[in-house]
């Protein structure tokens, strides 16, 4: 699933879900007074790289893309109810998804293509600025920052590119934006969210200077995560 494709998803469901709203009952109509409430999420990421190249290097040929894959997230949700249109949420969780970097400036298939399969444990503290309710439905917007922590990075590992293992930091930071609706339904609140995630940091471990110059990461200034999430709370 592409990132368009999550997107479109995202914007088709709420759309029927806000034109489908004439149930005049209102379900869950102390939820919101709760000082804190807690549920879980589930959802799908698509995370790539956002890659700067250094304007003069050595390797001035250097050519590096990105081919992501769809991820999978679940974790907790810890809401704290601040005013009544902001909230203040911790939702510790686990990510997984996988990429294909290609380094097409290297000819050897070898040498070329790196695969990149990561788990994180993801751990976002968020503002939750709301709408006042209508009915069973309240849009809101999401704003926030995250501590990453990259389980496969292989920052530790005494081998490099040269010996085939691409190398990644391990603790990371990123900012984070979404939109949302929360849905009330008869026993708990549904809550579909679309955010993008973007690195604060430069992710790449350098290959070891004594192996020489590296054609895998002595080009690459800034190597940050950008992506797309598409979850679904239950609380």
């Amino acid at each position: 699933m592409s990132k368009k494709n999550i997107i479109f998803s995202f914007l088709l469901f709420t759309s029927i879900v806000f034109f489908s709203q004439s149930e005049r009952v209102e379900y869950l109509p102390t939820f919101d007074k709760n000082k804190i409430h807690y549920g879980f999420y589930l959802g799908l990421n698509q995370n790539d790289f956002k890659i700067s190249l250094e304007n003069v290097t050595s390797i001035p040929d250097a050519n590096i893309t990105v081919e992501p894959d769809t991820g999978f997230n679940v974790g907790l949700i810890a809401d704290l109810r601040l005013h009544k249109n902001l909230n203040l949420r911790f939702e510790p969780g686990l990510m997984t998804n996988s990429k294909k970097i290609y380094f097409n400036h290297l000819t050897s298939p070898r040498d070329s293509v790196r695969d990149v399969s990561s788990t994180y444990l993801h751990l976002p503290m968020l503002f939750k600025f709301s709408t006042d309710r209508y009915r069973n439905i309240r849009p809101y917007l999401l704003a926030g920052v995250s501590y990453n922590y990259n389980f496969s990075s292989n920052e530790d590992n005494q081998d490099d590119n040269f010996a085939g293992k691409f190398r990644m930091k391990t603790s990371n930071f990123m900012y984070e934006v979404g939109v949302g609706i929360d849905i009330y339904l008869y026993f708990f609140k549904f809550s579909p969210s679309i955010r993008g995630v973007f690195a604060l940091n430069n992710e790449i471990k350098y290959d070891n200077p004594a192996n020489g110059t590296s054609p895998w990461t002595a080009p690459v200034n800034y190597m940050g995560t950008r992506g797309v999430f598409l979850t679904f709370a239950f609380e």
